[in-house]
């Protein structure tokens, strides 16, 4: 397998892999699940080829504390999981928010509850990946849509993750996950990959969580010359516990969203298909948006305007984007695999708009097809 410069025919999971290993990724710690399993068989025969780790641990808690391990100690770290794994991952997933250590984890979602429907694909974990894990905290996560975008938003990930000291989700399915695409991956030298910012003080002056300004602090490899302490308490800039600081616990709390909200210029990405002249606008993300995609297209030969709205940056909700996007729409249809789990943000964003909001969902392990949303579309008009 070639990850540069040659036309192959991969699976999304495959293309999730080498975007890492293209990115830079050194570590992936992870147990096997279905429908994700593929990422870690291609980590595991090619991370040894770079003089890269893989470990395949006895649980997925055991593997994230790992992944999180190995980027305390300066490697770009990954693991990757479906639904249930996904759930035992949060109390870890929370503590790297809370520490500002960087990785990234790829969830391939799949039906639920509990085991569910394994081999079958939904988009149930949107809101898990949001509010997962307790406490107040931002989170960043991903969706794409094709093989290619599984290669390039795993490098955006990792390059995300790395800048701003944050975990990382991409929220893959079962059909992106295993859809098999003619690509052409670029060659390393055609990427532009982020390393995290290192202290440039004096290793008796560095104070790991201390503000240069930036929002988001230098972070040195922990067992190199800068020493340093982290906990999962409440801490103060030297990373010491600080449970009973009022003032610093809500400086903490307002400067982990910030470093998010603070640079959404960057983070968020939307792609508009035919958004201009519509009157209907399709809200998806993920395999739905193919569908919705070709719907557009289907009403657009009948004479409707219709038009696309596909998120790529889940998290944080670009709130602004689609505000502009539907003020001179009739109707947007939110259309997701799940029970409605975007509606509410769909509705903030559309506040105080004459806009009418309708909804396509299912959840019962099938794809939403063009067909569906098309009969939706002219419904409407």
């Amino acid at each position: 397998m070639n990850p540069e410069n040659k036309v192959q025919f991969l699976q999304g999971n495959e293309a999730c892999a080498l975007g890492a290993i293209a990115a830079g990724v050194r570590f992936f710690g992870g147990y096997p699940i279905t429908p994700a399993t593929e990422i870690a068989e291609v980590m595991a025969r090619e991370l040894p080829k770079l003089g890269g780790v893989f470990v395949q641990f006895e649980d997925e808690i055991a593997s994230i504390g790992a992944v999180i391990g190995a980027s305390v100690a300066g490697t770009k770290a990954m693991t990757a999981t479906s639904g249930p794994g996904f759930s035992l991952k949060q109390e870890n997933l929370g503590y790297a928010i809370h520490v500002q250590i960087p990785c990234v984890v790829i969830n391939v979602m799949r039906g639920g509850p509990s085991t569910g429907l394994p081999t079958l694909p939904s988009q149930s974990d949107v809101m898990q990946a949001r509010w997962g894990t307790h406490g107040d905290h931002p989170i960043i996560a991903l969706a794409p849509n094709s093989v290619r975008e599984c290669f390039d938003l795993t490098v955006r990930a990792v390059n995300l993750s790395e800048r701003f000291r944050i975990p990382v989700i991409i929220l893959s399915d079962a059909i992106i996950g295993h859809v098999r695409e003619k690509v052409t991956l670029p060659k390393k030298e055609e990427l532009l990959l982020v390393e995290r910012k290192k202290p440039t003080v004096a290793p008796e002056d560095y104070k790991p969580f201390e503000d240069d300004g930036t929002g988001i602090p230098p972070m040195a490899n922990l067992g190199e010359d800068y020493l340093f302490h982290i906990t999962s308490n409440n801490y103060d800039d030297e990373g010491f516990p600080a449970t009973n600081d009022h003032e610093i616990a809500d400086r903490r709390a307002k400067s982990l969203k910030n470093k998010i909200e603070r640079y959404r210029n960057e983070i968020d990405d939307v792609d508009l298909f035919m958004v201009e002249d519509a009157e209907v606008v399709i809200v998806a993300y993920g395999s739905t948006s193919r569908s919705a995609r070709r719907a557009v297209m289907m009403a657009r030969e009948q004479g409707i305007k219709a038009g696309l709205f596909r998120l790529k940056t889940i998290w944080p909700f670009p709130y602004e984007h689609l505000k502009t996007a539907a003020e001179s729409a009739n109707h947007l249809i939110l259309v997701e695999m799940n029970m409605s789990q975007l509606d509410s943000e769909v509705r903030s964003a559309t506040h105080g708009l004459d806009t009418r909001l309708h909804g396509l969902h299912q959840s019962n392990g099938m794809l939403i097809t063009p067909y569906q949303i098309y009969d939706s579309v002219k419904g409407l008009v």
